[in-house]
């Protein structure tokens, strides 16, 4: 886009007519198909077959569960397992949507034992199984196919530890306080460690980065509006704003900027506040005037996010102009 804007800005600075303009946009190649269109549309079918196919075999095993016996399930998803984790080191070429297949076949198979045996574990014990044997694979393939899911699987897991902890009910009590800021410390931990810092040992890239940002931030953003909208306000709510002032000024510093990451805590926060606004705005009403209320309350809200949309912007372009000079 900012190719195109340069050559019509270009083309009106020296007056080309129409078809001089087409000319000056086929030497620059914007009618070209990108180069690197193919191999991604390719790599991208791959995974979706990929994804596509493990999800049928899960849903073909239930369908089929009383013809093929508890010997004979086992028997196939533990081969598709090996299978593929067979080809993915094998071809190099497949090792991404190979070893997302096997991924969600292992899945399906801590899903299966728990749904055959009756274990009576608790479902988070199964994702944080799911998670730790599928490091090992992740580890290997250092691909965001397989990051991206997997930190949906470990998130997973800390959310059902954390309403297992909680009376196995999704609640925000005060006493349970500990329990969520455990949770929240589980979860940012998987951020750190999909860090790019530390991209050269587990290969992830942005998107698995971002993945679990957008997670972590959605996990400490709905456990502080619970203890907004407690009877009385908990502690949950300060602290999640403080949690997520944090994550926004390092993802707003020069060292750990992120665009992306700055925008999703940023938002998370805008969110938290016109909340808190909301319910102190109410409490004090009177019930006189609730559209003069609720005006003030879009009003402060309008402003609050065009602040904050002048400040990502001020940064962003701050950062880009660093990352120039050097």
């Amino acid at each position: 886009m900012d190719m195109r804007l340069a050559l019509y800005r270009l083309a009106a600075a020296h007056r080309l007519d129409a078809e001089a303009t087409r000319r000056l946009e086929h030497l620059a190649g914007l009618h070209d198909a990108p180069a690197a269109l193919a191999p991604r549309l390719q790599r991208g079918v791959a995974v979706l077959g990929a994804a596509l196919v493990g999800l049928g075999l899960v849903f073909w095993v239930a369908a089929h569960w009383d013809t093929l016996g508890r010997f004979g399930r086992f028997a196939l998803i533990e081969g598709v397992v090996l299978a593929m984790c067979a080809g993915a080191l094998w071809r190099p070429a497949a090792r991404a949507p190979l070893g997302l297949l096997a991924l969600l076949a292992i899945g399906g198979l801590f899903a299966h034992f728990g749904q055959t045996y009756q274990t009576g574990a608790d479902a988070w014990q199964l994702f944080a199984l799911w998670a730790a044997l599928a490091l090992p694979l992740c580890l290997g393939v250092r691909s965001d196919v397989l990051w991206a899911p997997w930190a949906l699987v470990v998130l997973t897991a800390l959310s059902l530890w954390v309403q297992a902890h909680t009376g196995h009910r999704w609640r925000v009590e005060p006493d349970d306080l500990w329990v969520h800021l455990a949770g929240w410390g589980g979860a940012w931990a998987v951020v750190g460690a999909l860090d790019a810092r530390w991209r050269p040992v587990t290969g992830a890239g942005v998107w698995s980065q971002r993945t679990a940002l957008t997670l972590a931030v959605g996990v400490v953003t709905l456990t502080a509006l619970g203890g907004l909208f407690h009877e009385h306000v908990g502690t949950h709510y300060p602290l999640g704003l403080a949690v997520l002032a944090a994550a926004a000024a390092w993802q707003a510093s020069a060292r750990g900027f992120d665009l992306y990451g700055l925008s999703a805590a940023a938002l998370a926060i805008d969110g938290l506040l016109v909340a808190g606004l909301t319910r102190a705005l109410f409490d004090r009403h009177d019930g006189r005037d609730p559209i003069g209320t609720l005006l003030l309350l879009g009003l402060a809200a309008a402003a609050l996010l065009a602040a904050t949309v002048a400040f990502v912007l001020r940064r962003a372009r701050a950062q880009r102009a660093m990352e120039g000079r050097t």
